[in-house]
């Protein structure tokens, strides 16, 4: 075609292309930029630079001191783009981005168009526009129709997969051929309980899956319901939600890091809730209000009210300075973290956002985050603070309190014979020691002595100063004086100590719940909620009442009673609660299937779990999202229900083979066209070792396994024995198998991470919490899987399982690692590689011996096994590598 031609088809083809494109209007495309940008100088608390307001595009039109800021229709001509594409504007910040300045642009050239009449005064009511309310998170949850399926190949399994084929059909792609037995095994295993499944296990499964489809399902559903029964499933996902409420055996916020010792109380709370399959609604109104739950006065608790209590924890999460530096900044700090764990926990927004000034880019104002502040402000109490020790809420009984003080009385007996006993020795001692002053002196000694310290005449002191033997002579020192002493005396006095040690090892134990516990109180010493200019808690501004987010006032209820008259304490948590969950709140069911969803494809349908605004993704399947969230629901909130929903379906059991056709139309997988490959977590990883090794500790619940510093200043598993100055005493103290336990009861110190945890991205809680945790590849994850001493132990371990298990013949100790470590027998290649392996590192340590690796455990005295060290590096090699780490 000639080249006049083409030009003329263009000039046609010009208005038509024109027409096609989208109109720009003020409120959906250009308010949203100048809010994050520049509201916040003009506009927004009556700031007003350079006398200009950008709020409504008429008021960009009226302009300011420099006249008016847009010419509708003529871009060139409006300071408005002039200011923002010379990056004068905004002012002290980023220069806007170039698709921004286009739009802006656009929509000067096109008119300055607004979507609608545009209010007379900008009030509270017009705080958001239609565009805001429109957002689809803050939608109400409806139930979607299911789609019909269109050549799924009779691979839909139930309506998650109707959802997911119809949109691989309108993307010309189709599920992927379904994972073998082994990977369906150890997915939906480690899935469930974060431990690899026992060869045994495997061997069971892969026979029954070949009996034919229906057998295979049978056996595929029947694992599902074992694994959700057993006790790992509640530590499994209970670490998820652990992650999310921000937990810490610490107090974090100082570097002093005081312990939290009763914090693991919460964390059993949580493991226990989610085995009993407790309904998700009741969960979050346990963690939000179950102090206001119960009775008043919290004492003489029975098991119910404690669990209710103890469910409270979640509010005590956050890093807490207060004990180490109680002042109004760090009591604002832990308020402020708190309120972003329950945001990001249950609304999946980034309300903290807002504690400055209105949210840049969400319908949430600076008076919601105060309003939801003030929600919580009664149980913090502001007005009379509480450390965090100070807040501990007892579990012991008055019955067993008398109890204890009987106890106490029969030892304290034992203390006034003892003491008795002492002092009869201390006289025995003095008149010897007196024997040798001079006899002047002896009687003015006798009396300096017995005079009580603090109220001693300078003579006094100034004499017993020349005598130091008498000066020094205590109950303490008694043995440095007297051989009689050492050898009778010392014998008396410490058996009557130890009498009365075991005399009050009878007390009933008191026990504290680490828990938020709100004080009945007086209308007027209910402390109010004011919101804090820029943020600054010097600088109260007006009160606000308690309530939920105002852009949902148009489809429900969103005032929390300031006083609930049927409770004694104000009752606004558990009004909250209750409406939080009553399933019309359009973000807390999304928020949690999305969780799970995410947890068990490695990406959610959401992939920001905690902003569902506009910063974060849109749905990548926003139909099968609401049905997910609405069938939660309505199958009473159960978390094993919507388990058993995901892994049966056809989309979940997909294997994660890739192809190049895939990854062109669907290079991150957002259309669920195969599964996707997820790494171990750090405390699956370590909980995997102690597993194929044999030497997992199953005991639940309980106190946390302690960790320390070694002499090379690792962090460790261990009872610190350091001494007051912080030195290494080099001494040993056996943890009788605790250190074997699941990773969810080794302590979270904020400070001191264990190395295996921090180096495979487990949260330190650092931050407030952790809804989403990274997944980095890093070269200190290689040095740590191949020379930390943990590792060449649990590889030894491994090695010592497995010659127990098969005996010494190689060839089988090789197919028992395999077996162990990936659920499947190694391949000819694997085998004879293996067993050649084994054989050089064998030959090896028999000309260069070496110890047995002991971490925390008593340092090896003899020589290891050649045989066995030989072993052990196969083992080690395996443990290492990416089939063990990764799980398809």
């Amino acid at each position: 075609m000639h080249l006049r031609h083409i030009s003329l088809l263009l000039t046609a083809l010009a208005p038509l292309a024109q027409a096609a494109d989208e109109s720009v209007t003020f409120e959906k495309h250009i308010r949203p930029i100048l809010k994050a940008q520049c509201f916040h100088c003009h506009g927004e608390e009556g700031e007003m630079k350079g006398g200009l307001d950008v709020r409504l595009a008429r008021f960009l039109l009226k302009g300011g001191k420099e006249g008016p800021a847009i010419v509708p229709g003529k871009a060139a001509e409006s300071h408005l783009l002039k200011m923002v594409r010379e990056g004068e504007m905004p002012k002290g910040k980023a220069k806007l981005k170039d698709k921004e300045i286009a739009l802006i642009e656009k929509w000067i050239a096109q008119g300055a168009k607004t979507a609608r009449p545009e209010p007379l005064a900008l009030g509270p009511e017009h705080a958001f526009t239609d565009e805001d309310r429109a957002w689809w998170s803050l939608q109400p949850i409806r139930k979607p129709a299911v789609p019909v399926a269109i050549k799924a190949g009779g691979k839909i399994t139930n309506s998650i997969d109707a959802f997911v084929s119809d949109k691989l059909t309108s993307n010309q792609l189709s599920f992927s051929p379904e994972a073998d037995a082994v990977t369906l095994i150890r997915r939906i295993t480690f899935d469930l309980t974060g431990l690899p499944p026992t060869p045994e296990e495997v061997e069971s499964f892969v026979k029954a899956s070949a009996q034919g489809s229906a057998e295979a399902r049978k056996a595929y559903e029947a694992h599902i319901e074992r694994l959700l029964a057993r006790p790992a499933y509640g530590e499994r996902w209970g670490r998820h939600w652990l992650d999310i409420a921000g937990y810490a055996d610490s107090d974090g916020y100082t570097d002093k890091d005081l312990e939290r010792k009763w914090a693991f109380k919460y964390r059993d709370y949580v493991i226990q809730s989610l085995n009993k399959d407790k309904p998700f609604d009741q969960f979050v109104r346990e963690q939000l209000a179950g102090d206001e739950m119960v009775p008043q006065p919290h004492k003489n608790l029975n098991a119910e009210a404690i669990e209710k209590i103890t469910a409270t924890g979640f509010l005590r999460m956050a890093a807490d300075g207060t004990g180490a530096m109680n002042d109004k900044a760090a009591q604002n700090a832990t308020i402020a973290d708190t309120i972003k764990i329950v945001s990001t926990a249950f609304y999946g927004m980034t309300i903290g956002c807002a504690q400055c000034h209105d949210h840049r880019y969400d319908p949430i104002t600076q008076a919601d985050y105060y309003r939801l502040r003030a929600v919580f402000e009664p149980g913090f109490n502001t007005k009379s603070w509480k450390v965090p020790n100070g807040r501990l809420v007892s579990l012991l009984t008055d019955e067993e309190r008398a109890e204890a003080a009987k106890v106490e009385a029969e030892a304290k007996k034992v203390d006034a014979a003892r003491l008795a006993k002492a002092e009869e020795f201390i006289t025995e001692v003095l008149e010897k020691e007196l024997a040798k002053a001079p006899e002047k002196d002896r009687d003015s000694l006798r009396v300096a002595y017995r005079t009580v310290v603090k109220m001693r005449t300078p003579e006094q002191v100034k004499l017993l100063k020349a005598w130091p033997r008498i000066n020094q002579l205590t109950s303490g020192s008694l043995y440095l004086y007297d051989t009689t002493y050492k050898t009778k005396h010392a014998d008396t006095l410490k058996k009557m100590t130890d009498e009365a040690t075991a005399v009050r090892a009878k007390k009933p134990k008191e026990e504290f719940l680490h828990a938020f516990d709100e004080v009945p109180m007086k209308p007027e010493l209910v402390p109010a909620t004011f919101i804090f200019n820029r943020g600054d808690i010097e600088q109260p501004k007006e009160k606000v009442q308690p309530g939920d987010l105002t852009v949902l006032a148009g489809q429900r209820q969103i005032e929390v009673p300031e006083k609930t008259a049927s409770v004694p304490t104000t009752g606004r948590r558990l009004a909250f609660a209750q409406s939080l969950t009553d399933g019309k709140h359009p973000l807390l069911a999304r928020v949690i299937v999305n969780q799970v969803w995410k947890r068990h494809f490695g990406k959610g349908l959401v992939n920001t779990p905690d902003d569902f605004g506009q910063l974060g993704e849109k749905p990548s399947h926003p139909e099968l999202l609401d049905w997910l969230a609405s069938e939660f629901m309505s199958s009473g909130w159960s978390l094993k229900q919507l388990h058993r929903l995901i892994l049966t379906s056809t989309t979940y059991r997909q294997s994660s083979r890739r192809d190049a056709e895939r990854d062109r139309i669907d290079p991150d997988n957002r259309l669920l066209s195969r599964m996707n490959v997820l790494r171990l977590e750090a405390e699956t990883l370590r909980d995997s070792f102690l597993s194929v090794s044999g030497k997992l500790n199953p005991k639940l619940g309980g106190e946390p396994v302690p960790v320390t510093f070694s002499e090379e200043g690792q962090i460790i598993i261990g009872i610190d024995t350091r001494d007051t100055a912080g030195r290494q005493t080099g001494k040993y103290t056996s943890l009788n198998g605790e250190e074997y336990r699941r990773s969810i009861y080794v302590q979270a110190r904020r400070s001191t991470p264990l190395e295996m945890f921090a180096a495979f991205d487990a949260p330190a809680m650092t931050d407030a919490n952790c809804a989403s945790r990274p997944v980095t590849t890093v070269s200190p994850q290689s040095l740590l899987l191949m020379n930390n001493g943990y590792m060449r132990e649990h590889a030894q371990d491994f090695a010592l399982r497995v010659q127990k298990d098969v005996g010494a013949d190689l060839e089988k100790q090789v197919q028992r690692i395999w077996q162990l470590s990936f659920g499947r027998s190694p391949s000819m290649a694997d085998q004879l590689g293996a067993v050649d392996f084994v054989k050089e590192q064998t030959a090896y340590y028999k000309t260069h011996p070496a110890k047995l690796e002991r971490v925390t455990g008593a340092p090896e005295k003899t020589d290891a096994a050649p045989e066995l060290l030989g072993l052990t590096a196969l083992c080690h090699a395996l443990m290492s590598s990416n089939e063990f780490l990764y799980v398809d």
